[in-house]
């Protein structure tokens, strides 16, 4: 069976080689310190940073996508989302679907009416990953998705990501949370030396 995430020797300059494949319904995890390339794994997949080698989606070469189809297919949720206007609605391009899954995170659907700078760390990490699983991406390349979170909101989170799992999306999350990680994934790797190791 195809892999729904296939890499093959992907790198950078700083990072990698990586080759690894994730199925359809599963959760990679990758744990490691500071600065040990987890996030460069990331982009690199996302095509965010220069890289070389491979990486394909259900079989089929990252080279045969538009950039942004690639992106909206295999989408990054950074652990600093980006913001690019005053109001929060302004980054949803469908607010009735958006309250429908921020109520699933314990977010008060009336802070979708309110500015990004009254919102706390927290709400704008869950807000942003609403706004990443609104495109009905394929894969899912979360980095820190919980970091700011309280335990009542980790909880939600995880039950939302296994509910995606569920639908076949891929995952692959990067977290300095080890019971994160072996709560969520199904496969665990450490970066070591910008390198992935079974963990």
């Amino acid at each position: 069976m195809t892999p729904r995430l296939r890499l093959k020797g992907l790198r950078s300059a700083i990072a990698g080689p990586f080759d690894l494949d994730v199925a359809a319904g599963e959760c990679v995890a990758v744990v490691g310190p500071s600065g040990s390339g987890k996030s460069l794994l990331l982009r690199l997949i996302a095509d965010l940073d220069p890289g070389e080698g491979e990486a394909f989606l259900d079989g089929r070469p990252r080279a045969g996508f538009p950039a942004p189809a690639w992106r909206r297919r295999v989408a990054y949720a950074a652990a600093e989302p980006g913001w690019w206007a005053e109001g929060v609605a302004a980054h949803f391009s469908d607010l009735a679907a958006a309250k429908a899954l921020v109520g699933e995170l314990g977010i008060a659907s009336n802070l979708l009416d309110g500015t990004v700078r009254r919102l706390s760390t927290g709400e704008r990490q869950r807000l942003a990953l609403v706004r990443t699983l609104l495109a009905e991406p394929d894969v899912l390349l979360l980095d820190e998705p919980t970091a700011a979170l309280d335990s009542d909101s980790v909880t939600r989170t995880e039950r939302l990501l296994r509910q995606w799992l569920a639908s076949g999306v891929a995952i692959v999350l990067v977290t300095h949370d080890t019971a994160l990680a072996s709560r969520l994934g199904d496969r665990k790797f450490a970066m070591r030396d910008r390198r992935l190791a079974p963990a």
